[in-house]
């Protein structure tokens, strides 16, 4: 963990109290001690440093000084829903990355148990999430929303939702990323299931305004695919 994340609820004051995992790695990895200081960070909120005042194997208490909030991320993703054992992969990467919302699809290629898995549970995904926010030291949790019907979600939603972004759907082979007309937009991308879009969800992409692109001439995983097209994206954003 390069930062420590904190919920609103275990503060107090200037003070907060954090218990399990976190305060297990503070005390094993970091080996700190009362008087140390350490990165911190509020959940949806500012960074900061802490300086503890007490800890024990699976519990700590520090003090707090709140700087500024991070920005908040300006690249949206919606996903076809892969594998689970992928999607858990997956989760601790996209927040990492920097990702603003997620909306995870129901693609025609996409087999109906994965899209009904617990890895889609938020119980699953927030922990998940918020170890990539660590790692990157970042703040802001990505708002995610699983979306059981791709046709209604993009011929009635996505006008709305996308009309400030610049729209690009990662597809195999579909030609390369070109730099984007303005800097100061936000920025979302489709990736679709292994093998690609169909035809038909390629139509309704376009429809909707996405321009297709491949961020490689390779084939890759699904998993690999998406940290690509992401990265491919998230320099302009």
């Amino acid at each position: 963990m390069n930062l420590i994340l904190i919920e609103p609820a275990e503060c107090s004051g200037a003070e907060a109290r954090i218990e399990g995992e976190r305060a297990r790695h503070v005390h094993e990895v970091l080996r700190l001690t009362p008087g140390d200081s350490l990165r911190i960070g509020l959940l949806n909120g500012p960074r900061g440093e802490g300086r503890v005042l007490e800890i024990e194997p699976d519990r700590l208490r520090i003090e707090c000084v709140w700087g500024q909030a991070p920005p908040r991320p300006q690249l949206d993703l919606v996903l076809a829903a892969p594998r689970p054992k992928v999607m858990r992969r997956l989760w601790p990467q996209l927040s990492a990355l920097g990702l603003r919302r997620i909306w995870i699809v129901n693609a025609e290629k996409v087999e109906k148990p994965y899209f009904s898995s617990h890895v889609l549970a938020s119980a699953t995904y927030e922990p998940l999430l918020k170890e990539g926010l660590q790692q990157a030291c970042d703040t802001w949790l990505p708002e995610v929303e699983v979306v059981t019907r791709l046709k209604p979600f993009m011929e009635d939603r996505a006008p709305s939702l996308f009309a400030e972004h610049d729209r690009w759907i990662a597809h195999p082979g579909a030609g390369t990323l070109t730099p984007p007309s303005s800097l100061d937009r936000p920025v979302v991308v489709a990736v679709g299931p292994e093998g690609g879009w169909t035809p038909y969800e390629l139509d309704l992409f376009a429809t909707a305004g996405f321009t297709p692109f491949s961020p490689t001439s390779r084939i890759l995983r699904s998993d690999t695919f998406c940290i690509t097209a992401l990265a491919a994206a998230s320099w302009r954003v």
